[in-house]
């Protein structure tokens, strides 16, 4: 029984030390009171796994299903999935923690403040039934005012935000990555719920 405890404990460790968030500016305390945010989605100079850039990666990953005929699918999904499962899962993640008392969307036009999140890098991961590989991600969460951006009032690094399926049933890496900024939400709304108690 104590070697099991020991186990979860040091999983427990290990998890925690993976993922990391920093302050770059500002204050989780300034937030506290608004109820309502605009969410701005930026993946500009990402970078993927170990590639310098997002084109070298599709490139690489191209090449390698240009044979099976599904290159210019796979790099169709890449952008697809940005939309149809990122920005979903990171808006109802977010959303669910507050029961409607706080509310994020995107292009929400009655919101005072902006929430950006800027994806920095990406590692899909993989799941090829007997081994499998969490995705990650690194970003930064920035809020501003609408009315004025340079006034920031939180600035946030996250990194190594994993994201997996349950179960291990995560065969499809946009599922994967989904999962991450899912993660990555929880992350950032609980420091909010911290504030707004």
């Amino acid at each position: 029984m104590k070697k099991i405890a020991m186990i979860a404990l040091l999983l427990v460790s290990v998890v925690t030390m993976a993922q990391t968030k920093r302050i770059l500016s500002g204050d989780f305390k300034n937030l506290k009171g608004i109820t309502e945010f605009n969410l701005v989605f930026d993946y500009t100079n990402l970078k993927v796994d170990k590639f310098e850039t997002e084109e070298e990666f599709l490139q690489d990953k191209m090449k390698k299903r240009e044979e099976k005929g599904t290159d210019e699918e796979f790099k169709r999904t890449w952008f697809s999935d940005r939309e149809e499962r990122y920005e979903p899962k990171f808006v109802e993640s977010f959303n669910k923690r507050f029961d409607g008392e706080i509310k994020a969307a995107k292009n929400l036009t009655s919101a005072k403040y902006i929430v950006k999140k800027k994806t920095l890098w990406i590692y899909p991961g993989y799941n090829v039934g007997v081994v499998r590989q969490s995705s990650k991600l690194n970003a930064i969460i920035t809020i501003t005012e609408v009315g004025n951006p340079d006034n920031i009032l939180l600035s946030v690094g996250y990194s190594k935000v994993l994201g997996s399926g349950a179960g291990g049933f995560d065969y499809n890496s946009g599922y994967r990555i989904s999962e991450a900024y899912a993660k990555l939400a929880k992350e950032f709304a609980s420091e909010l719920k911290k504030v707004n108690k």
